[in-house]
């Protein structure tokens, strides 16, 4: 039997949720930054995905460990978490980056929200808003506006298909994130994060073949915006900081939060990734990019930014009548979108 939703939290879970949302977006953000390098060493898009994926896993493995009554409980949640949010859009991304622009890939990929709202209507057969709607118009045209379609895609076809694929995989990480919470069997967050990542990294092993791979960049250095640096420092960040970190305040803000709240701070992800990659990669978009990033941005805000509509009143109680218990509760959480 399914449990009723969980309440709104307070003030301090949302201020907790809100600060561990920041730390995730500023953490994921910097994942392109630090990979690309390694790529343009020498390595392939999928080993730097395995390499990230896999070095997170072993960190996280004592979790797992902690956590492994989870596999018995929801191993379905735990394996769509595993193949959409680690592995698909790591893969996704990281090809994406290895033909696009960061800032590009990530402005793309931050079309979720729209796709989400497809997902809630079409899918779910859920209605969607007026200005949900509206926001989700307002990024598809900016992403028209990042990728230039008046010149015939300026940048790379594939490169732009791999960024809509993360986006797709992207929708699967906050419903997911968020199921977890859901139903008579609730997931700890930890273990969400945890498993996901050694599913993933079983994944990719399988479709990478990591022995096969030279893996001699890592020993040697990696060039940044025109400076060289150890190719293990850039590495280390991308494991440590955009992936453990990233993915373990990530999915718990969802649950502090609801997937649409959270899913707005997500989206600073994309600034932060594309002012690093301006910084550090020497990656300059020009004015359309620039517009056309802003309407994304705007459009994703707008689209994950409308209200639930009030549930009915209840009918007053006959005369005579006995009055039973009301039971409320706020409105079930199923998407990131508006």
């Amino acid at each position: 039997m399914r449990s009723s939703p969980s309440p709104p939290p307070g003030p301090s879970g949302r201020s907790l949720g809100l600060t561990l949302a920041l730390v995730s977006a500023f953490a994921f953000g910097g994942s392109g930054t630090a990979a690309k390098p390694l790529i343009e060493a020498g390595l392939s898009p999928l080993h730097v995905v395995w390499l990230r994926v896999t070095g997170a896993a072993l960190v996280l493995l004592p979790l797992a460990y902690r956590h492994r009554a989870a596999v018995r409980q929801r191993p379905a949640l735990l394996l769509g978490f595993g193949l959409l949010a680690v592995a698909g859009v790591q893969a996704c991304y990281f090809a994406a980056i290895s033909r696009i622009p960061v800032g590009v890939a990530l402005l793309i990929e931050y079309l979720g929200p729209p796709l989400l709202l497809g997902y809630v209507r079409f899918v779910q057969r859920r209605p969607v808003s007026r200005g949900a709607a509206l926001g989700a118009g307002v990024a598809v045209t900016g992403l028209a506006c990042v990728v230039e379609v008046w010149n015939g895609l300026s940048f790379d076809a594939i490169g732009v298909l791999f960024a809509l694929g993360a986006a797709c995989c992207q929708v699967g990480y906050f419903v997911l994130a968020d199921a977890g919470s859901q139903g008579d069997r609730p997931v700890d967050p930890v273990a969400v994060s945890a498993f996901g990542l050694l599913i993933g990294a079983v994944v990719l092993t399988g479709v990478t073949r990591p022995w096969n791979a030279d893996w001699s960049p890592l020993g040697g250095d990696v060039v940044m915006n025109g400076h060289a640096l150890p190719a293990v420092l850039p590495a280390a960040w991308m494991i440590l900081v955009a992936t453990v970190l990233a993915y373990l305040t990530g999915v718990v803000a969802v649950r502090h939060l609801s997937p649409p709240v959270a899913g707005v701070v997500a989206n600073l992800e994309a600034v932060i990734a594309t002012v690093l990659a301006w910084v550090l990669l020497g990656e300059h978009l020009g004015a359309p990019q620039i517009a056309g990033g802003l309407l994304v941005l705007a459009g994703a805000f707008a689209a994950q930014s409308r209200k639930p509509a009030a549930p009915p009143a209840p009918a007053p109680p006959a005369a005579g009548a006995g009055r039973e218990p009301q039971v409320s509760g706020r409105t079930s959480r199923t998407s990131r979108g508006g």
